[in-house]
């Protein structure tokens, strides 16, 4: 029998909002993908300035500052971008596949980083993995100029560190995150040397579950604890993995990742190679100018997470459909302007900066998308969710750069626009794929089943009241 009790008022303004635990750990969390990202592309800008432009292998010296007719007219000092002090001899194939190396670590600890997170917490996970990621990078400038194979191992492990950070973060907000709010805290949060500090701040201000810690106010846990749909305090042990293995919001979130990552990945680890040239943009513009986009990207993930969760609050849309509507929305606004980019010549290099601002902020939708969806259909067992479809969506990062590197051997705007097309390809099949079979509702294998919310209270967000069973 089920006993309706309405919310008091009262009790909704002893609940803390923006300066609640759980607001604190997705800052803490945004600031940790800062520095996660910032960790595995720092290469992907860093060595268009490292490698030598001009060699003997080169077909098509189009770095040459003396060839004033491979850039635009105009502006041939501003476009400089040979640049005279770098140090290493790298053919292109052996650049591609140091890109690509990263992701070679960052494929075998997903799964592995869900599965620990949801078995002993992400706290220990996410700062340790941080930790080692961060000396990877210390020593990566002193190893270079040893030997480039100290290059692809320091390229693996820190793929391995930092493989554990979405799965595990994932993980916390299965037990942190409120149905209802379930959007803005996860698009909050994913957004060398200080990377380190961090650490330290991570370990201080972060606990596994709201019950862990020890400075939430009694209000805010209770709130969480009684909106999760699953006893938050328990760590499951056993893994549903067939039936994860057959169900298709699984298949639907593994898709749409792949699919995404192929763009990001793409852009992540080529887009400095592009912007000098086709673009013509030199060294000291290059690195602020590949920045651009994904400052666009973090400002559109936030943005959108608070529009999901508002359109779910007041019921214009099911979950589903929410997920639904901001993944097609992400993807065909990437793809349409990725494709605009590749017609836009070095004449006009403002507006191509622009559409892939707009392209890379469009990909940010999908955080109100496929991305918290695993926290939908899926809470208890969100890390582990995270880390399988993180998986597969991890061989475009392996892929994608090596294809990139064999579409432009010469490294002209015809080339790239190749890459382009494939990038919105991608687009298409994430949109129909996620379009029908994607889901937003807590699956039965994802149910405590010896609990079946029998003692805890679960938040009806149709009706904004507490059902008691």
């Amino acid at each position: 029998m089920e006993k309706q009790v309405e919310k008091k008022d009262d009790d909704d303004k002893d609940i803390p909002s923006c300066c609640s635990q759980r607001w604190i750990l997705a800052y803490t969390g945004f600031f940790g993908f800062v520095f996660v990202y910032a960790l595995r592309v720092n290469f992907s800008v860093a060595i268009v300035c490292m490698v030598k432009s001009l060699n003997s292998s080169s077909s098509n010296n189009i770095s040459d500052i003396n060839d004033t007719s491979s850039t635009c007219s105009g502006k041939a000092a501003e476009r400089a971008v040979f640049n005279q002090h770098a140090e290493f001899e790298w053919e292109k194939q052996i650049q591609s596949t140091l890109l690509a190396s990263f992701f070679y670590g960052y494929i075998v600890t997903q799964i592995p980083g869900g599965y620990l997170s949801d078995r002993f917490g992400g706290r220990r996970v996410f700062g340790t993995a941080m930790a080692v990621a961060c000396i990877c990078t210390l020593v990566m400038p002193a190893c270079a100029r040893v030997s480039v194979v100290l290059v692809y191992v320091l390229r693996v492990l820190l793929g391995l560190a930092t493989g554990v950070s979405f799965p595990s973060m994932q993980s916390m907000w299965g037990r942190w995150a409120p149905p209802l709010e379930r959007s803005r805290l996860v698009t909050v949060s994913y957004l060398g040397g200080l990377a380190c500090i961090w650490v330290i701040v991570w370990f201080i201000l972060v606990r596994d579950t709201p019950s862990d810690h020890p400075w939430i106010s009694e209000a805010e846990r209770n709130y969480i604890n009684n909106s999760i749909e699953y006893d938050n305090t328990k760590r499951s042990s056993t893994v549903p993995w067939v039936e994860i293995a057959k169900s298709p919001a699984v298949m639907a979130c593994i898709t749409a990742h792949v699919c995404n990552n192929w763009i990001n990945y793409t852009l992540l680890t080529s887009l400095p190679a592009f912007m000098k040239a086709v673009l013509k943009f030199n060294i000291k513009s290059n690195g602020v100018l590949s920045a651009v986009p994904y400052l666009c990207q973090a400002v559109s993930g936030f943005g959108v997470g608070q529009m999901a969760d508002l359109i779910r609050s007041k019921q214009l849309l099911s979950t589903t459909g929410t997920r639904r509507l901001w993944n097609t929305i992400a993807f065909i606004g990437a793809g349409a302007f990725l494709i605009g980019t590749g017609f836009v010549s070095c004449d006009q290099r403002n507006i191509a900066v622009a559409f892939l601002s707009i392209a890379v902020m469009f990909t940010g939708f999908s955080r109100a998308g496929y991305v918290v969806n695993h926290v939908d259909f899926g809470p208890k067992y969100a890390g582990v969710l995270y880390g399988i479809t993180n998986t597969f969506a991890t061989v475009p990062g392996m892929v994608a750069p090596i294809a990139a590197g064999a579409l432009t051997p010469n490294d002209t705007q015809e080339e790239w626009r190749n890459v382009f097309y494939v990038c919105a390809a991608f687009c298409v099949v994430g949109i129909v794929v996620f379009g029908l079979f994607s889901s937003g509702e807590i699956q039965e294998w994802a149910k405590d089943r010896e609990e079946i919310i029998v003692e805890k209270p679960a938040i009806d967000t149709d009706t904004n009241t507490i059902m008691m069973k």
